[in-house]
């Protein structure tokens, strides 16, 4: 902790998170080419850099790089390599239980293989079944609140907020202390989809109906051997660690056994998935690289940020569970909801409090708040979290005309999401 940082030095950490939020708005032919993501997260990155080195700060800046984004980007990864080895074929009927069948799953298994895995795993599936309904946009957008966000709350696997919060020293386990507050909110979105989707339905020309129901082809599963993949890696993450293997907290490295574990997974999918099935999948190396080049970023330019909460955290004001999921929700909502997870897990610490459940060094209702917030507000934009806007992409892809990004706004997250997260916070936070 350092009292003496300077503000302006959390001037690129903005200017990063600004960048992810504008470029695809205004100069999205600039912003899709990843060359130009790591070329803008550079040019903000080295003046950090050299700051952080001439202040005698290195050691923060290199324990960042090398035990937060290195961990991180290798579970993203391997998720992304495992996930993309599973592809699900066929044609069912687009009836709206059949619907919400689809984003239940994707509910359950987004925190088992992560929201971006679960997203991507499930998209397709449900463009296809859904090919001859007419009316289908809003099935993408309770996807995007679903399976992209909602579902990933109960495992550090589901979303990466949570992953920063596990890597800071909540238990793997701790996480399932949020099922109240993940079953109420999956639950309700589910019910309200199912009666949009019933009166979408009811909706349908006649010629549509009758299309879906001849185009019945029956669901086949390819690359199931990366199942078992996916279990190691959450076997992974669950027990190696210092809770089960004392010896690791002799050495920050001796973590590394729990990557090196991961990796093996990821190679070994990659040595046993056809290449028919990945490219069934349209799986391609580049939105890993988008993640990571980005990423690099924002874990180097936040630093001064995070240094900078610790040491002034009691001046802000923020103090109260509901704060936290409040202002936790705010970011996360218009910026990515990672880096705003470990801004606010800083700010907590930056409080000083040792009374009561500590968890990952905070108090554990700060740690509800902030963890609830960071992975439900992630869906109030296409700019919350990282599937949203791939979610987005497949659609338009598959010629389903998507509201635009003040439009999801107004349309659908302040109506739909924004009254079930206040009831959240009344009930549980």
């Amino acid at each position: 902790m350092n009292p003496n940082i300077p503000l302006i030095t959390t001037l690129p950490f903005v200017l990063m998170l600004l960048s992810i939020a504008i470029f695809p708005l205004f100069w999205n032919h600039f912003w899709e080419k990843n060359r130009n993501k790591l070329i803008v997260a550079g040019l903000l990155s080295v003046p950090i850099i050299v700051y952080l080195i001439s202040a005698g700060l290195s050691e923060k800046l290199f324990e960042t790089i090398v035990f937060d984004y290195i961990p991180f980007i290798i579970l993203l990864g391997s998720l992304y390599v495992v996930t993309g080895g599973i592809f699900l074929s066929g044609d069912i009927e687009a009836k709206p239980i059949v619907n919400t069948t689809f984003l239940g799953i994707g509910a359950l298994i987004a925190s088992v293989v992560g929201t971006t895995g679960a997203a991507m795993l499930l998209i397709r599936p449900v463009i296809q079944t859904n090919k001859e309904r007419t009316f289908k946009v809003h099935t993408i957008l309770f996807f995007i609140g679903i399976v992209a966000n909602c579902g990933g709350l109960l495992t550090p696997l589901g979303d990466p907020p949570l992953f920063m919060m596990y890597l800071r020293g909540a238990h793997f386990s701790w996480f399932f202390h949020l099922i109240p507050e993940w079953l109420f909110t999956n639950l309700s979105l589910l019910i309200i989809y199912f009666f949009v989707d019933r009166h979408f339905y009811s909706k349908e020309p006649e010629s549509a109906i009758k299309l879906d129901h001849s185009s019945i082809r029956p669901l086949k599963l390819f690359g199931k051997l990366n199942f078992l993949w996916m279990i190691g890696i959450v076997l992974s993450v669950a027990f190696l660690n210092e809770q089960y293997l004392p010896f690791i907290s002799e050495n920050h490295f001796y973590k590394f056994v729990r990557e090196g574990m991961i990796i093996c997974m990821a190679i070994l999918s990659l040595l046993f998935t056809t290449k028919l099935t990945r490219d069934s999948n349209s799986f391609t190396w580049e939105p890993i690289k988008e993640v990571a080049y980005l990423f690099i970023g924002i874990f180097i330019t936040m630093v001064p940020c995070l240094l900078y909460l610790e040491s002034n955290a009691k001046l802000l004001g923020i103090t109260s569970p509901s704060q936290f999921y409040y202002f936790s929700g705010l970011l996360s909502s218009f910026l990515d909801n990672t880096p705003t997870a470990v801004t606010f897990h800083s700010l907590a610490l930056g409080l000083g409090q040792i009374s009561g459940s500590i968890v990952a060094g905070i108090s554990e209702e700060l740690l509800r708040g902030i963890c609830i917030g960071a992975v439900f507000f992630g869906s109030m934009t296409y700019i919350g979290n990282g599937p949203n806007f791939m979610v987005k992409a497949v659609a338009e892809e598959n010629n389903i005309k998507m509201p635009d990004f003040f439009t999801y706004i107004y349309k659908f997250s302040l109506i739909v999401l924004l009254p079930i997260y206040i009831i959240v916070q009344l009930l549980f936070v």
